[in-house]
């Protein structure tokens, strides 16, 4: 069973850094996709950041580019998101999300066809 966890969010200042950690089981992060999504209250769910599992390549939204980076450990089935120069309005909960290996073609900066998804954690940037 595919399972993605979330770990690392918390309260910080603005112009602060914290590093969240998507922590998977029950499959092998070699071969997926995966992304970082956020909400925000009264939001809609926005796709953020995302790195496929061949050759590593990523995206960045516009928002957070040049902010955050993503990066995977393969042999800790982990994916990281180091979030730098954060403003107030990156306050969202995140999570991590993966989809089907078999849409390994696609970009992964399609964010409808992720399937499966971590609870998310709170992140919350304020003086």
């Amino acid at each position: 069973q595919l399972q993605l966890v979330e770990s690392g969010g918390g309260l910080v200042q603005p112009g602060g850094s914290l590093r969240l950690s998507c922590a998977v089981s029950g499959f092998t992060l070699d071969y997926y996709a995966i992304g970082w999504f956020r909400q925000a209250p009264g939001k809609e769910r926005e796709g953020v950041s995302c790195i496929k599992s061949s050759a590593g390549s990523t995206y960045y939204a516009d928002s957070v580019k040049g902010r955050f980076t993503i990066s995977r450990d393969n042999a800790k089935n982990t994916v990281y998101l180091q979030m730098d120069s954060l403003k107030p309005e990156d306050t969202a909960i995140y999570y991590c999300a993966t989809r089907s290996p078999q849409l390994g073609a696609l970009a992964c900066w399609n964010w409808g066809v992720y399937s499966y998804w971590g609870q998310g954690t709170q992140v919350t940037v304020s003086s």
